[in-house]
């Protein structure tokens, strides 16, 4: 019997990447979620503009995305469950539509706004409205994605194809910064990067309906629960690292499951983790919200917001490219374990939100956003492969969706909280993000087991 090791996990090359799932169809997957995470990273990156073009107060253009992230979290395992029964490519193209719709309304919304055909605040509530479709239909899109990829290969094709899947989030969010500011035409001004957007997943749409066949699985597959394309989950390769050998995958494929109990939140061995999880995802969230208000600020924009939507592209697509430094480079290289990851995640987050509260310049918030994002990308996989390491293999669904529901619970308020804080007093909401991530270190140190304890659970 032949055990895989780390290296096994890792892809050598995409060439001929899976015998049963054809390149062609990898591509479109790919697609699928490359577009959603590159549109909704340009949309953050030109909204802080948009909401000082409406002459509304900061806190409100944060609020409007709560009811999205709040319907993602509580829609996306219920598209999970139903990929299953109705297709997964059914379900992907649920999720394409929400995505068309969303975004174009919101485009409409907000051109009507800044243009004076709508008040600031009738504005922002249809804006809201629109955006709920995002999160409670395209949310439909990842898990039938994952699951597309999980019924077509073997176990031993599986990590490859799933790797190269997920990598299109982390993909994404460099993508969407670096094209929103280019997209911008004068005959549409800000709302450019909503609509082209819109455009281009409608094209994916018509390929993904072309193109891939009606679903009928060659292997079992469920699809995971993902995070939403906004909290920079992208990558989990951490927590997929679990060794099995090829005659254990196969059986396992092959076995018919057993009663498994339910997982509660507060199961002890997952409390520290999901803990963590919280805290840390609030620390980023809020980050993420200020971001953009504070480009405006430090630059001296608040008079000319239009021009604020390239500068504000540079420092997200700068602390995306951190992001996947750290999930692509560093943990691999290094092979940090689950509570290393989170220990120094949190440690380099805390400095990098040190450099933004006291940043002058453009460059001062793309090093401090660099630094932050570099420390996020370790952490995240370090808490969601934690949480999956200290539970059994039969509780794996249920721990995904567990840790799926605490990511986006950070999205709810934080953002908006952060916001708002940053608004009384920049230097309130920055201490705050410093004290949750000051959080995490300390119940890592006292709470967390140890990377070589949960080794041996291996």
């Amino acid at each position: 019997m032949k055990t895989m090791n780390r290296s096994d996990l890792q892809p050598d090359s995409t060439a001929g990447l899976t015998a049963t799932l054809p390149r062609g169809r990898l591509a479109l997957l790919f697609m699928v979620m490359l577009v959603t995470a590159a549109g909704n990273t340009a949309m953050q990156s030109v909204m802080p503009a948009i909401g000082t073009a409406l002459k509304v107060q900061d806190f409100w253009i944060s609020l409007a995305y709560t009811w999205s992230a709040l319907l993602w979290m509580t829609c996306a395992p219920m598209w999970a469950r139903r990929s299953d029964k109705r297709g997964r490519k059914a379900m992907m193209a649920i999720g394409l539509m929400g995505f068309v719709s969303s975004f174009s309304l919101c485009g409409v919304a907000l051109y009507l706004g800044l243009h004076g055909y709508l008040g600031p605040v009738a504005t922002l509530l249809v804006f809201a409205l629109f955006r709920s479709l995002y999160g409670g239909f395209g949310s439909a899109a990842p898990p039938a994605v994952q699951a597309y990829v999980a019924s077509r290969t073997s176990r031993a094709e599986r990590t490859q194809s799933l790797s190269l899947i997920s990598s299109s989030f982390g993909l994404g969010t460099v993508l969407g910064p670096a094209l929103a500011p280019l997209l911008i035409v004068p005959q549409l001004g800000l709302v450019s990067p909503f609509l082209a957007f819109a455009l281009i997943a409608v094209a994916v749409l018509t390929a993904l309906r072309l193109r891939l066949p009606n679903d009928d699985p060659a292997f079992a597959g469920r699809g995971d629960v993902m995070a939403a394309p906004f909290s920079a989950n992208s990558d989990s390769r951490l927590r997929s690292d679990r060794s099995r050998s090829d005659d254990e995958d196969d059986d396992e494929d092959e076995a018919q499951e057993g009663e498994v109990p339910n997982l509660s939140w507060t199961d002890r061995r997952l409390r520290p983790w999901l803990v963590a999880g919280l805290l840390g995802g609030h620390a980023q969230a809020a980050a993420m919200g200020i971001v953009g208000f504070l480009v405006l600020d430090r630059l001296g924009l608040r008079a000319t917001p239009e021009l604020g939507a390239g500068p504000t592209g540079m420092v997200l697509m700068a602390g995306a490219l951190a992001t996947l430094l750290a999930q692509w480079g560093i943990i691999p290289m290094w092979h940090l374990g689950p509570r290393a990851s989170c220990l120094w995640g949190m440690a380099l987050a805390g400095a990098g939100v040190a450099l933004l509260a006291v940043a002058g310049s453009l460059h001062g918030i793309i090093v401090g956003m660099g630094l932050a994002s570099l420390g996020f990308g370790l952490f995240r996989p370090g808490f969601t492969a934690g949480a999956s390491l200290v539970v059994s293999r039969a509780e794996q669904g249920q721990s995904a969706g567990i840790v799926a529901s605490v990511n986006g619970a950070a999205y709810i308020v934080a953002p908006a909280v952060g916001v708002w804080l940053y608004g009384h007093s920049p230097w309130i909401g920055f201490a705050v993000i410093e004290l949750l991530c000051a959080a995490v270190i300390v119940l890592g140190l006292k709470g967390m087991a140890s990377d070589q304890a949960l080794m041996k659970r291996r």
